[in-house]
């Protein structure tokens, strides 16, 4: 979710107001997944490196969690979505921990979409950590060095249980992954829209999605003949 910024100051206003309408797409983001029948959507909403931003951002864009999750989580919790937190924990304030907390726990049992909320979030942060477990668990005599493949690292990721993303949106313009689901995103099919975030309406998702539609993904095989 890219471009709230430049968005925001193209007409004269401030950065934060950018992110605060960055959240009203967030919320159709949310229901046209739903429409659609997805079963999992993953938001990149603060990065591990976000955190070199302008101090009053940061908070802002922490302030904004906090409403998100006290105001849109009992709607969520209606409509069966279940929400997941990915990223490092450790860093973030007791309160934000307890809010995240909440959302996870009051929504765990739910069936419908899969909300994962990337916080905190950076892909070779994860993939340290999964690799750190795993040397934990290596000088502890709990796992072999020969059994070290890659389940013993999805397994460790924090998108364990998940299944890998089949389609990655970029908006804004920017045609890169920027440290978000590396090791997930082997195969994903990429799609970059040139509008910024706060514009990224329910016409732009299905326009992504019929691109996604038209792709041949072949998973480093041959790709069947279509027939008709």
């Amino acid at each position: 979710m890219d471009g709230n910024g430049r968005w925001a100051l193209g007409r004269g206003l401030s950065r934060t107001e950018g992110h605060r309408r960055g959240m009203e797409a967030v919320r159709t983001a949310v229901e046209t997944s739903r429409e659609l029948g997805v079963s999992y959507l993953t938001l990149f909403s603060f990065s591990s490196e976000n955190w070199s931003r302008p101090p009053l951002e940061v908070q802002f864009l922490f302030g904004l969690l906090r409403l998100f999750i006290q105001r849109d989580l009992a709607e969520l919790h209606r409509n069966g979505v279940r929400v997941t937190v990915i990223g490092d924990r450790v860093r973030l304030t007791s309160d934000i921990r307890s809010l995240l907390d909440k959302a996870e726990t009051l929504t765990r049992d739910n069936k419908g979409l899969r909300l994962v909320i990337a916080f905190n979030y950076g892909a070779r942060d994860e993939i340290t950590r999964a690799v750190r477990r795993i040397g934990e668990d290596v000088a502890a005599g709990r796992l072999s060095p020969d059994a070290i493949d890659e389940a013993a690292i999805q397994s460790r990721l924090d998108t364990a249980g998940m299944p890998d993303p089949d389609l990655i949106i970029r908006t804004s313009g920017e045609m890169r992954l920027s440290n978000f689901l590396l090791w997930q995103a082997a195969y994903a099919e990429l799609v970059f829209v040139p509008a910024f975030w706060p514009d990224f309406d329910r016409a732009a998702y299905l326009q992504a999605v019929e691109e996604y539609a038209r792709r041949v993904r072949r998973f480093g095989g041959v790709a069947a003949r279509r027939s008709g």
